[in-house]
């Protein structure tokens, strides 16, 4: 049927197809495997075959034209649903209660960055010329960085919850948090470029009110019933429908108003972000907004001037080197403003000084709206787009910088004091937060000998004062571990939730096989990780949570406390039955630690 149903000239615009497909299943896999950011396949394919790569050649070459990129509008219209996807995830992974959380540093420190590096880039593109609207425009899209690339960095090193983790999706989120305000503005510029920017900024917001409020309207009638009745059917097509649907419809109406379809698709997120069925949507479309953006990231690549590069090599350079340079001597002292150390400061602001995915979207709508010229912006994007592929080297170099920085801080009593070596039976408590705090008083309480350690200066300063035996330094580290006394520990009790729970527990299995591990998990799925690692025992944070709802819930509807007390204990045992059993033979290695424990005791007991 294929011959008669398409021509020649049809099949040729399926090779585009197969050719992004291509990127997505072999050239992406091969980054990966070379621990790259598979950002970087897309992009690299895309700047290759593209327009302005070999596709300019593809009008004198049969063949190149078969390998290269020529139906550029029918990529663009495809990655423009992965824009659309972007949002509404953004919108869909936000809730008040992160933003609450992380607070200070969202709306504090991520807010100053992007005000201060915006206001910084306008002013010197109105000193090059620029008109007040197109420098507005440029200071606000350079002023945020590649939220997708940096994040999958730091979630591949496993270090998304270590400082410059936590300081990086900080300010990430709250540039996110400005793209939609920022959208509005251009929208708006863009319908009302004869008047001023403030009666622009002003009508932004009059028509982001009108907007939202008929998108939030629709989305609290249509939302739950229609996802409701999607999940009825037990059918993940016909829920993965109701998905697309909501996306995509929401995004028509923000167009009809005069907007951008992203701005419409991450309200319909944020709505669903309130609701049960939010977990769902992130599973079941998870694949497939990442083929989506891969698309997205490859028409990036395709409008890559890399003949404006080789013409004008000396400005690109000065270009990139001014916005590396100049976003980073303004973030790092705004980090360390805000109690971040200086080897931390000097990493975010190195991860965070290229541009991001978002002025691609951003400078595009406003060379669209005639707002920016084409030179201009081809420019600016080829400026960006060098930037985003530094960021691997970038990455590298700013971990480099930090390590040198903290080697290099000046040391102080706490940091310098370590554990006394006398050999004491003692148990070892990894991270003293909230968690390691109260675990501490407890063992006070019941005047059980503990040794302390945790990797914040200020903290083991400040506690030391008051009495605790807590002691500084990298409980990763099996040396310092077995300086904390491990050969003679009675226990080690891990309440850190980083990735270095890992590194703690391996170490500590390597030098006591038969010491008792407890540590903190974040859920049942994180538990059955740690005790495949070999942990005694693991206490999941969601689970206990629920068992002490339930407990004070049955108390205070009249069940007697022993019963209750008697029904959590067993609800907690079979628990801890059900994801040692899931873990496999971790299961059994628990069994055998209690097993060699017990006889420990029966030896050390004094013959009658």
């Amino acid at each position: 049927m294929l011959p008669a149903m398409a021509g020649t000239t049809e099949i040729i615009i399926f090779k585009d197809a197969l050719i992004v497909l291509g990127t997505a299943a072999i050239v992406a896999p091969v980054f990966h495997r070379l621990k790259l950011s598979p950002i970087l396949g897309f992009f690299a394919v895309g700047a290759t075959l593209g327009p302005h790569g070999l596709g300019a050649l593809a009008d004198h070459s049969r063949a190149i034209d078969w390998i290269t990129v020529t139906g550029e509008k029918q990529i663009a219209f495809i990655a423009d649903f992965g824009i659309v996807f972007l949002l509404f995830f953004i919108g869909l992974e936000l809730s008040m209660r992160r933003l609450l959380t992380m607070r200070r540093l969202v709306f504090g420190l991520g807010g100053l960055q992007a005000f201060l590096s915006a206001l910084a880039i306008s002013l010197g593109a109105l000193w090059l010329g620029q008109p007040a609207a197109a420098a507005l425009i440029i200071g606000s899209c350079l002023a945020l960085s590649s939220t997708a690339i940096v994040m999958e960095l730091l979630s591949a090193q496993r270090r998304m919850m270590s400082t410059t983790g936590r300081a990086s999706f900080a300010i990430l989120l709250a540039q996110d948090l400005a793209v939609v305000p920022l959208l509005f503005l251009i929208s708006a510029l863009g319908s009302h470029s004869e008047g001023s920017v403030l009666q622009g900024v002003a009508i932004a917001l009059v028509e982001a009110v009108i907007a939202v409020g008929v998108i939030t309207v629709v989305g609290r009638l249509v939302l739950k019933p229609l996802f409701r009745l999607a999940a009825g059917t037990d059918n993940p097509e016909f829920f993965m429908a109701a998905i697309l649907l909501i996306a995509v419809g929401s995004g028509v109406i923000a167009a009809y108003a005069g907007l951008s379809m992203a701005l419409g698709a991450f309200i319909a997120g944020l709505l669903l972000s309130k609701t049960e069925y939010r977990r769902a949507v992130e599973a079941m479309s998870d694949p497939f907004r990442g083929l989506l953006l891969g698309v997205f990231f490859f028409s990036v690549g395709m409008h890559i001037d890399l003949g404006f590069i080789w013409r004008e090599p000396l400005l690109v350079i000065a270009a990139f080197a001014t916005l590396i340079v100049g976003k980073t001597l303004l973030l790092a002292p705004l980090c360390r403003l805000f109690g971040i150390p200086w080897g931390a400061s000097v990493e975010t602001s190195l991860l965070l000084a290229p541009g991001g995915e978002f002025a691609f979207i951003g400078i595009g709508l406003a060379t669209q709206l005639k707002l920016i010229e084409g030179g201009v912006a081809a420019g600016l994007l080829a400026v960006v787009s060098l930037t985003m592929v530094s960021l691997p080297v970038m990455a590298l170099l700013a971990r480099k910088a930090a390590r040198r920085l903290e080697a290099a801080a000046p040391t102080d009593a706490v940091s310098t004091l370590l554990p006394p070596a006398d050999h004491t039976r003692r148990v070892i408590v990894v991270g003293h937060g909230r968690v390691g705090q109260l675990v501490c008083d407890m063992l006070d309480r019941h005047d059980i000998a503990y040794l302390a350690t945790d990797r914040d200066a200020a903290v083991v300063a400040r506690w030391r004062k008051l009495g605790r035996p807590i002691y500084y330094g990298d409980a990763g580290n099996p040396l310092y571990l077995r300086r904390c006394g491990l050969d003679e520990a009675t226990g080690v009790i891990v309440t850190i939730d980083t990735a270095v729970v890992d590194d703690v527990v391996r170490a500590v299995r390597t030098y006591r096989p038969d010491v008792m591990i407890v540590a903190r998990a974040h859920d049942a799925r994180h538990a059955r990780h740690l005790y495949t690692l070999g942990v005694t025992d693991t206490v999941p944070e969601t689970i206990e949570a629920s068992l002490q709802l339930a407990e004070t819930a049955l108390v205070g509807l009249g069940v007697p406390m022993g019963l209750v007390i008697e029904s959590i204990h067993e609800r907690r045992e079979l628990v801890r039955h059900e994801l040692q059993a899931a873990a496999g033979s971790a299961a059994a290695l628990t069994e055998q630690i209690r097993h060699t424990r017990q006889s420990a005791r029966r030896d050390t007991k004094p013959a009658p």
